[in-house]
């Protein structure tokens, strides 16, 4: 843990109880980092593995003192805590699903960028907080 603040935007993602996970998500984070901007939850087909219920995203922008690699581990932790299993099936039903789209406002996972079900809740937080990210440039 440091003194430096990261600014980490989180994708979530449920379609196991989808409305109670979701929830208890976003009560951990209030809790235990800085929670700067929510979007609405939208509902979305699965995507690969169709055999499941719908799901149910949104975003996060949060503040946290941990480095990268740190809030990426407490995020598992966070989907432990709240029941995630994970099976063989990789786009399977889950509990909770948290993933790191921006670090420090980059970008951290261009392929999730490429996903509505991820880009539509990223863009209203960003939006909401004000944020405009700088085009990619290779």
């Amino acid at each position: 843990m440091s003194d430096v603040e990261h600014e980490c935007l989180i994708s979530v993602g449920s379609n196991i109880d989808p409305h109670r996970h979701i929830a208890m998500a976003t009560a951990i984070l209030e809790a235990e980092c800085r929670l700067l901007a929510a979007s609405t939850i939208i509902e979305t087909a699965p995507v690969g593995y169709q055999a499941q219920p719908n799901f149910f995203n949104g975003a996060y922008l949060v503040t946290t003192a941990l480095d990268y690699a740190d809030f990426r581990q407490y995020l598992k932790r966070v989907e432990d805590r709240l029941g995630r299993r994970r099976g063989p099936i990789k786009s399977g039903p889950r509990t909770l699903d948290l993933d790191i789209v921006l670090w420090d406002r980059r970008v951290v996972d261009t392929d999730a960028l490429q996903q509505d079900y991820v880009m539509v809740p990223v863009r209203e937080v960003l939006e909401k907080s004000g944020i405009v990210l700088a085009p990619f440039t290779a």
